[in-house]
């Protein structure tokens, strides 16, 4: 059934793998798009296909099975451009639009862009921040994100094609590798593990939330039943924590000390981000259940088996 097969764009990160996996165990049929995997498949519902998000090849035959896509390429990070604006061109605007260009070709599309929650907002006015705040962001990489809204959204005006945008705070929990500019819970429960010293932009009091993957994966799926959605939804914990207290409930849950080096803060930081997901949990009855503690526990359980 065209209806319960799914397009995963650049599902081999994070975010992508963890709902490969929870969409194959709700008996959708997944194909997951990556230049990281090689094609296999690991059952008739559950296929790899190596390429990227503008391979016309293997989109034309891919999309004619597929109503609802995912869209969680990403091949920069805040860090990565920070001097270099065409890198957000050449890697994440450009690959898209040429993907847009694909899919004018098919109706009854549903696409589910995941943006970003942290990187577009800049340091807001007041907190939790909902969808109608100013984006002002503060990095090259958010001002791509930025643009990539813009041209979905007027993609969304055409005929049988609807663009649901997903902001998420800071997805963290079991499965997350260490990737540079992203993460924090992640890099600084290596650091605990390992031993070595964390570098702490500013005080350490820079604000964030932080959502575990579980609950993520939760708001995606649920929103693939709404295939004619065209809003723009927060999705965050709705609590804020400064790096300091994060650090102390991770030393908490290892029982070992973090070392830390505080360096001068950047311009590219934002201050404090927490975001206000109430207009998601009105749309699909969605609340987190994971709370902060509760996510670092099952990640350094997992970790430390690794």
């Amino acid at each position: 059934m065209r209806d319960r097969n799914i397009l995963l764009l650049g599902g081999g990160g994070f975010i992508g793998t963890a709902l490969a996996r929870r969409l194959y165990e709700n008996k959708f049929t997944v194909h997951v798009l990556s230049r990281h995997f090689p094609d296999r498949q690991i059952s008739p519902n559950l296929m790899f296909h190596k390429g990227n998000l503008d391979d016309k090849e293997i989109l034309e035959r891919l999309l004619p099975e597929c109503r609802t896509v995912v869209h969680l390429a990403s091949s920069t990070t805040p860090g990565s451009s920070s001097r270099q604006p065409v890198l957000e061109a050449d890697k994440n605007i450009t690959p898209t639009l040429r993907f847009l260009d694909i899919l004018q070709g098919y109706g009854n599309v549903h696409i589910i862009f995941v943006s970003s929650g942290g990187t577009l907002y800049g340091n807001p006015e007041s907190t939790p921040v909902n969808e109608t705040h100013p984006l002002n962001p503060l990095s090259f990489h958010g001002a791509g994100k930025v643009a990539l809204e813009a041209f979905l959204r007027t993609f969304s005006i055409l005929p049988e094609k609807n663009t649901t945008i997903v902001r998420p705070s800071n997805v963290y929990g079991p499965g997350q590798s260490l990737r540079s500019g992203f993460g924090v819970i992640r890099t600084m429960l290596e650091h605990v593990l390992r031993g070595t010293v964390m570098e702490i932009w500013g005080d350490g009091m820079s604000v964030r939330d932080f959502l575990y993957i579980d609950d993520m994966l939760s708001a995606l799926i649920r929103l693939i039943d709404f295939p004619y959605d065209n809003n723009t939804y927060n999705v965050g914990s709705e609590i804020g924590y400064s790096l300091n207290q994060l650090k102390e409930i991770i030393e908490t849950v290892s029982g070992k000390k973090l070392s830390a080096v505080y360096r001068p803060s950047r311009k590219s930081d934002v201050k404090t981000i927490v975001l206000d997901s109430s207009l998601l949990s009105e749309k699909i009855k969605w609340h987190p259940t994971i709370s902060l503690k509760q996510g670092i526990e099952f990640t350094w359980k997992w970790l430390k088996n690794q």
